[in-house]
C-alpha cells in the first residue's frame, strides 16, 4: 500500500526512485479507471476533521485531473443534529434513521444542500478543482416515495412505519450529473431529493449514492465509514468479497448489526450493474486514491464474482 504521505502524488524532492515505484503502482489502475464514472459518499469523520476533508478534496481533484469522472454524494448526520440543537428542535430515530416532520425537514434541506455542500464545494475548488454543488431536486436528479415500512432490525419482519418526510428512491435522472460530469466540472450532491406531488425528502445518503450509482453505471462505489470494513470472526479486515461469499458471511454471523444493511446495499448495487463497492475507512488520509489506485486498498470490496 502507497504511503499516505504520498498518496496524493510524489512530494517535491522526494527520492526519484520512490517517485518512479508510486507512478508505476498506480498506472495501470490510471488506465483501467480512464473516463470512467466513480460514485464517493462522503460522511462520517472525515467530514468533521479539517485535515481528512482536505486530503478528500485533494483525492477528489486527482481524480478528475487523471481522466476519472468523480461523483461526490455527501452525508451531515452530525451537522443536522447539531443544528436541531441549537434550534431546540427534538429528533428521533426508528431503526437508524432520523424521524423528520416539517419543521425538522426544512433544516435538514438548509444544513445538507446548503451549509455542507457548498463547504464541501469551497474546499473542492481550494484545491484547484472545479465543483458545483446540487441536490436530488435539481433537474428531478432523485424521485423519491416517503417510507411507510421497514424490516424490525430483530425479526426481519415488515412493520409500518410513520418517520416524516424520508425518503426511498423511485427514479434517477441522471442527465444533469452526466453533462456537468463530461465537462471539467465535479459534482457534489447533497441528498435531498423531491417526491412525484412535490414534497421536499430526506434521503438516507449511502441510499442516494448507491441508486445514483446503479442508474449512471458507474465502475465503482465507495462508501467512506468510520470503520476499517468489513471483520471477521477474528476481527481482521476482509479486504475482498464476491456477492455470493458477502451473503454466506451474514448467513453465518460474520456480518452483523449496522454492517448487515450496508453489506446487502452493496449486493443490490453491484447486481444493478456497478462494476464493485468497496467499503473505505474514511479516518485513513487519502483514503480515495489508496483504494482505487493501489494494489491493496483500504477497505472491503464487494464484487459479483473474482
Amino acid at each position: 500500500m502507497a504511503d499516505h504521505e504520498t498518496a496524493g502524488g510524489p512530494k517535491p524532492g522526494a527520492d526519484p526512485q520512490m517517485k518512479a515505484r508510486i507512478l508505476a503502482e498506480a498506472l495501470p489502475h490510471l488506465i483501467d479507471y480512464d473516463n470512467e464514472t466513480v460514485v464517493v459518499k462522503f460522511g462520517g469523520n472525515a467530514m468533521g476533521d479539517q485535515a481528512l476533508a482536505d486530503a478528500f478534496a485533494k483525492d477528489i481533484v486527482y481524480l478528475k485531473l487523471s481522466g476519472v469522472n468523480p461523483v461526490v454524494v455527501h452525508g451531515g448526520g452530525p451537522q443536522i443534529g447539531n443544528m436541531l440543537k441549537r434550534l431546540d428542535i427534538k429528533s428521533d430515530f426508528v431503526h437508524g434513521l432520523r424521524v423528520t416532520d416539517k419543521p425538522t425537514v426544512e433544516i435538514v434541506e438548509m444544513v445538507l444542500a446548503g451549509a455542507i455542500n457548498k463547504s464541501i464545494v469551497s474546499a473542492i475548488n481550494g484545491q484547484g478543482g472545479k465543483a458545483v454543488g446540487i441536490c436530488g431536486k435539481d433537474a428531478n436528479l432523485l424521485i423519491a416515495r416517503k417510507i411507510t415500512e421497514m424490516p424490525d432490525p430483530e425479526s426481519n419482519i415488515i412493520q409500518a412505519v410513520d418517520i416524516g418526510y424520508v425518503g426511498d428512491p423511485v427514479k434517477v435522472n441522471p442527465e444533469i450529473v452526466e453533462v456537468i460530469s463530461r465537462s471539467d466540472l465535479i459534482p457534489v450532491i447533497a441528498p435531498v431529493a423531491i417526491s412525484e406531488t412535490g414534497e421536499t425528502l430526506n434521503v438516507n445518503a449511502d441510499t442516494f449514492a448507491s441508486a445514483l450509482a446503479a442508474a449512471l453505471k458507474a465502475k465503482r462505489l465507495l462508501l467512506l465509514t468510520d470503520v476499517a470494513g468489513v471483520l471477521d470472526k477474528d476481527k481482521k479486515l476482509i479486504s475482498d468479497l464476491t456477492v455470493d461469499e458477502a451473503r454466506q458471511l451474514i448467513r453465518n454471523g460474520t456480518i452483523t448489526g449496522g454492517m448487515i444493511p450496508k453489506i446487502e446495499g452493496c449486493i443490490e448495487v453491484v447486481e444493478a450493474g456497478v462494476g464493485a463497492v468497496a467499503i473505505i475507512d474514511g479516518r485513513v488520509p487519502h483514503c480515495v486514491l489508496l483504494e482505487l489506485f493501489t494494489e491493496h486498498g483500504v477497505g472491503t470490496i464487494v464484487r459479483r464474482e473474482r
